[in-house]
């Protein structure tokens, strides 16, 4: 399972910057808006320390991480959804991501121009968020104009979508996130096709400046008038530390790190929140062959995470052999830890947890 992330805001906020860091690509970053002409896609290696571990347990080949994939979006105007700047073209890109992360600039540099003239990230998040909420509004009413027709025959998966519909139809004319309306079970079912940009996962990047002491929550909460407990979706990053890192071999990246008082790089700040926000863990397969980190959904079931490998292994689902990582490096190897008792056999309706190292047993 691999899961895209759409990177999208302001032009001149950093998001191409960003982009380029933590993906390692080189796509233009200038200093004017739609410097990002055609949306680019960078897939990013999941940071795992667990899979090296075990890979020098196993005497793996080969250590195979699971994956992100990063799409960078050029920057919306007031007006997008209109067609202003670079238009709906680039909104329709943001529907086929699963979360969308918000570049939101809080540095100040004279020589980097703003296009609204002033820095105010509170007033920018409203605007992207504007945008957003009018684009899906349009989504809205052109699938009512259908739904009506179709509810009028008494179809009540028709009825039900038409009742989801004029109930986010109400929230987004207010300029609120469609996230918002409140629906039944059933609505929400009924129009779980319809991908709408404000109901998925957001996250947002907060670009400070590389100055010490600028990524205090306090002061991200203060600049934008809310409590330090709302802004727990914001991830604090200098888009030009990031770019510094990203210049640097491992080594150097890390003693870099320790020298700017920072535990983790920006890119892990952004996967830990995703994998949070969006309900992701990792279970690993480890072997001689390979070992490999594997990605789905927390309360996925044996037989389901089987699938993830292969569909085969879904039908054919026998059992599970699981053991956590951490116990399996300290039996020091599979014979021993099924020995100790510490390798189980789990079936149908075992919930696979975080860390999980998995041999699926299945038929052909």
């Amino acid at each position: 399972m691999s899961f895209k992330i759409g990177i999208v805001g302001l032009p001149n906020v950093g998001k191409s910057t960003l982009f380029n860091a933590i993906t390692k690509s080189k796509v233009e970053a200038a200093n004017y808006p739609f410097a990002t002409i055609d949306p680019n896609v960078g897939v990013v290696a999941v940071p795992d320390e667990r899979l090296a571990k075990l890979a020098a347990l196993e005497k793996s080949e080969k250590i195979v991480p699971t994956t992100i994939e990063f799409v960078d979006i050029a920057g919306l105007v007031a007006g997008a959804h209109k067609g202003e700047g670079l238009g709906n073209q680039f909104l329709a890109k943001i529907r086929e991501v699963d979360a969308i992360l918000e570049v939101v600039r809080f540095f100040d540099d004279k020589e980097i121009i703003h296009v609204s003239g002033s820095i105010d990230p509170k007033r920018d998040i409203e605007t992207i968020g504007i945008e957003l909420a009018l684009a899906d509004l349009q989504t809205v009413e052109k699938r009512l104009d259908q739904t009506n027709k179709e509810a009028r025959s008494g179809d009540r998966e028709a009825i039900l979508r038409k009742s989801a519909l004029e109930k986010i139809q109400k929230v987004l004319a207010e300029a609120h996130f469609a996230k918002e309306a409140v629906l039944t079970d059933e609505e929400t079912k009924a129009i779980r096709e319809i991908q709408l940009l404000t109901n998925k996962p957001f996250l947002y990047v907060a670009n400070v400046s590389e100055n010490a002491g600028s990524d205090d929550p306090k002061n991200i909460a203060a600049i934008l008038g809310q409590a330090a407990s709302d802004q727990q979706q914001f991830i604090p990053i200098s888009a030009k530390i990031e770019s510094e890192l990203a210049e640097l071999a491992d080594e150097e990246r890390a003693a870099y790190l320790k020298e700017l008082g920072m535990n983790e790089s920006g890119l892990d700040k952004i996967i830990r929140a995703a994998y949070k926000t969006l309900g992701l863990i990792t279970f690993i397969t480890a072997g001689p062959k390979e070992s490999k980190a594997w990605t789905c959904r927390a309360g996925t079931k044996a037989p389901q995470a089987a699938g993830i490998i292969h569909t085969d292994f879904e039908h054919g689902f026998i059992r599970a052999e699981v053991i956590q990582w951490h116990k399996l490096l300290e039996a020091g190897g599979y014979p021993q830890a099924r020995d100790r008792g510490w390798l189980r056999v789990e079936g149908k309706e075992y919930v696979i947890a975080d860390g999980d190292v998995v041999h699926f047993r299945f038929n052909v």
